[in-house]
């Protein structure tokens, strides 16, 4: 088979795991793959790439969690730096939140406001979420049908006014009406009722902090998205697990047929309580970064499959808004930005827990893309959308804040070391210009 491009990998996560290949791409598309040992009488391409056995070829990570903001807070971030910023991170494919926009997506209207923000914009691919708040259920169905991937809301404030909470009726009202067309909810999941009883968040005190958002707030929430799921049949998601000892109450709801999925994050896989100082603000998250034994049983859920994706929630805001002046938890905004990061953040951690590529691939790629229907990419195989990383796994960095392409240089991984570089990252066959004119494209549900 003669192909427009062919890339030889020593080294390469396919379906059949990490080992060798050649994979040939023409229209922007794989059409094969091959043992490297095979391309010789097997394939050809008009361009041959080869790769040095110090990187690893992957699919492009699928971030089905991420606030880009535009329109309306675009100093927190805009779709071309956090797009920018995707592709040096390895990721080719984002799912924007519908907040913290103005207007956010809880209607058609503000959709289209979002897709025009985006239109060439984008250096990678960029999908969208819509909302569920009190007083737009009339618009989850036409929300859906101009391709939105399903319907966020929160359980308690959500930060922002202009995205209030749903409260138990509305929640089971949601799930109703989108179980009616299969549709999917994503449910930010802390008790409001827990956190209110909790000592407020107020002062320098990571302790106080952590106090404040206790792990009763998940549990409690969770349940209640559980029994609403079941009783009305639908879909539901929880975002940003952080409390690991939901995983059986979880479980066991999958186990009896309840329609649940649930992902965690870079920041609580690797972060821990213990080594925040007071007064670290860049820390400052909902629900919290929690301790180093909470962090390990959240791998064990990952390991188990209770946990079937790793996503940023990338959710920046200016320096200003982070309060590192005075270093207040109570006062910060709550968001950790690590778009371009989570793959080494998640590999460094991975590895020293004995997982391989392939398990993060699983995570970040194949399992968000699964999870939202976009079954053309995700993974090295033919017929996927040819989105690679050229991913060097064994080479180090010390984390800059002031070299990433996240709009504002806040990191909680400042200073810290973590292993894997990207060297490429490649759209439809072809290497990512950050400095070139933007390729992505806008995705919609149930496209081809």
């Amino acid at each position: 088979m003669r192909c427009e491009v062919l890339v030889l990998a020593e080294r390469a996560v396919t379906a059949g795991g990490e080992g060798p290949a050649a994979v040939g791409i023409s229209g922007g598309r794989i059409v094969a793959v091959e043992p490297d040992n095979a391309a010789g009488a097997a394939l050809s391409g008009e361009e041959t790439v080869r790769l040095g056995d110090d990187v690893v070829l992957l699919p492009g990570l699928v971030d089905t969690h991420v606030h880009v903001n535009e329109p309306g807070r675009t100093e927190w971030e805009g779709f071309a730096s956090a797009t920018r910023a995707a592709a040096a991170g390895g990721v080719t494919t984002i799912v924007d939140m519908p907040l913290n926009s103005i207007p956010p997506t809880t209607t058609v209207e503000a959709l289209r406001a979002k897709q025009e923000a985006a239109h060439r914009q984008a250096f990678v691919d960029v999908g969208f979420w819509g909302g569920a708040i009190p007083g737009n259920l009339a618009d989850l169905r036409p929300l859906h049908e101009a391709g939105v991937f399903g319907f966020k809301c929160f359980l308690l404030h959500s930060g922002v006014e202009e995205f209030p909470p749903l409260d138990a009726p509305g929640l089971k009202a949601a799930l109703t009406e989108v179980a009616g067309f299969d549709g999917l909810v994503v449910v930010h999941a802390e008790d409001p009722e827990t956190i209110d009883a909790s000592p407020p968040a107020a002062g320098r005190g990571y302790a106080g902090f952590l106090t404040s958002r206790p792990k009763e707030a998940e549990e409690r929430a969770i349940a209640h998205v559980v029994d609403a799921a079941r009783e009305t049949g639908a879909r539901a998601h929880i975002l940003h697990l952080s409390d690991a000892d939901a995983l059986p109450l979880i479980a066991g709801a999958r186990a009896e047929g309840v329609r649940l999925s649930v992902e965690s994050c870079p920041h609580y896989l690797t972060l821990t309580a213990e080594e925040i100082p007071d007064g670290a603000t860049q820390f400052k998250c909902c629900p919290p970064i929690r301790e180093a034994g909470n962090r390990d049983r959240l791998w064990q859920g990952l390991a188990s499959g209770v946990i079937e994706t790793v996503v940023s929630d990338h959710s920046p805001c200016t320096a200003e808004l982070k309060r590192l002046d005075s270093g207040d938890f109570g006062e910060a905004w709550g968001g950790i930005a690590s778009l371009q990061l989570g793959l080494p953040a998640v590999w460094t951690e991975a590895r020293r827990r004995g997982h391989t590529l392939a398990d993060v691939v699983r995570w970040m790629a194949a399992g968000p893309a699964r999870q939202v229907g976009l079954a053309d990419r995700g993974r090295i195989a033919v017929g996927s959308q040819a989105d690679l990383v050229v991913f060097a796994p064994d080479e180090e960095f010390t984390v800059d804040p002031a070299r990433l392409l996240h709009r504002n240089p806040v990191s909680a991984y400042a200073g810290r070391t973590l292993a894997g570089t990207v060297r490429h990252t490649w759209l439809r066959g072809r290497p990512i210009d950050i400095d070139g004119e933007p390729r992505g494209r806008l995705l919609r549900r149930g496209q081809p």
